[in-house]
């Protein structure tokens, strides 16, 4: 599933147009990384948890030379589904 396919199942559930839809949809993610970006851990009962997560600095190896490359430290997103969608996803 895709954004499209959400927006279009949103608007058959909703009675809205698909481009209404698709705004909503664009504007629910558009929040969500806005939040992200801000350092902000994301909630959503019943669905799960958006986690902003340091990752350190470290030493790699390049796969093809096999020498020793530094690694920057980044920022990952993390997501922690709820109990009620591992059960579903689970039987």
């Amino acid at each position: 599933m895709n954004n499209s396919d959400l927006a279009e199942a949103l608007a058959g559930e909703h009675g809205l147009t698909k481009a209404d839809a698709r705004k909503y949809v664009d504007a629910v993610f558009a929040q969500i990384t806005g939040a992200a970006a801000k350092g902000e851990e994301v909630s959503l009962n019943g669905f799960g948890k958006f986690k902003v997560k340091d990752s350190p600095a470290r030493e790699g190896r390049n796969p093809s030379t096999g020498a020793t490359i530094q690694i920057a430290a980044s920022k990952k997103l993390t997501f922690t589904p709820a109990k009620a969608v591992k059960d579903q996803l689970n039987g």
